[in-house]
């Protein structure tokens, strides 16, 4: 009884943990091995691909794409700079001046992302055109030119990536301003430290690895986006994300596209390991 006691013990782990596994296997670690593997094929769709090992599809994809994955990383990082200077003032007002109504203000906050993600874009499209219920009125106003457009232009696009992400920045932020125990603030206070000493030097500090982990979280899905540009941006905006849906539903070059896909998760999976050196791998799970 003790020997199966002991061995049930140490296989309940194990077995808790397999359902879990399982799922990730199945659907993130195959899709990303038949990735890998269409990336090394060639040929078309016309006459099928088979395995070549042709390494030389990713330099000549990095070559032909390269300013494009540059713009997306513009577009992502300034729409994720914008969205932590929107959220951390709103995370910290709902954190620390909430009250007993913080549910309440996390759902208002919450609450216009029940709504699809194309009608959210969509809905960004009309309020930005330029006969729209903002730049129609200011042009009726005289306050703009009449010439004046903000679709089909790289602002645009970060405003709706930004806008879209919001809650990947906000929800880690308030996570983190939430753990910080009260107790260590008064001390700072009870020590003469002004309100921006305490913001400073001691809740500043405390959410850097809350920061750290809304960044990436927000990072991460902004650099792929693709719908916000298909949406906002004009050909001449266009996004890794845009290139990547395209050669795989319109041109059909799947290696090609695999390796983009590739090379999109490499860089992502970089950060990610950048993180875990800088401040631990089991910190993100905290504020997730």
């Amino acid at each position: 009884m003790r020997r199966r006691s002991k061995l049930g013990k140490r296989l309940a782990p194990y077995a808790l943990s397999a359902p879990g596994a399982f799922w990730l296997g199945l659907f993130f670690l195959v899709p990303i091995a038949a990735m890998l593997s269409v990336s090394l094929q060639t040929g078309s769709i016309d006459t099928g691909f088979r395995m070549t090992w042709h390494f030389a599809e990713y330099p000549s994809a990095i070559s032909r794409y390269h300013r494009f994955f540059l713009r997306s990383l513009q577009y992502g990082g300034t729409a994720t700079l914008a969205d932590l200077a929107v959220a951390y003032p709103m995370a910290y007002w709902i954190a620390f001046h909430g009250g007993r109504r913080k549910t309440t203000f996390l759902l208002l906050l919450l609450l216009p992302f029940f709504v699809s993600f194309v009608i959210r874009s969509v809905a960004w499209q009309f309020i930005l055109s330029d006969e729209g219920i903002v730049l129609g009125t200011l042009k009726s106003w005289h306050l703009l030119p009449s010439g004046f457009h903000v679709l089909d232009t790289g602002p645009a696009v970060v405003a709706g990536i930004a806008y879209n992400f919001l809650p990947f920045m906000a929800l880690p932020l308030y996570v983190s301003l939430e753990r910080i125990d009260r107790r260590v603030v008064e001390a700072a206070r009870d020590l003469y430290a002004s309100r921006r000493a305490v913001f400073l030097r001691v809740i500043l500090p405390l959410t850097v690895p809350g920061i750290f982990a809304a960044f990436l979280l927000t990072f991460v899905p902004a650099m792929g986006d693709y719908l916000n540009q298909q949406i906002l941006g004009g050909t001449a905006n266009t996004m890794i994300g845009t290139i990547i849906q395209q050669d795989f539903l319109t041109n059909q070059d799947y290696p090609a596209a695999s390796a983009l896909s590739a090379i999109l998760l490499a860089g992502v999976l970089v950060g990610i390991f950048l993180y875990a050196r800088i401040l631990g791998s089991r910190t993100i799970e905290e504020y997730i």
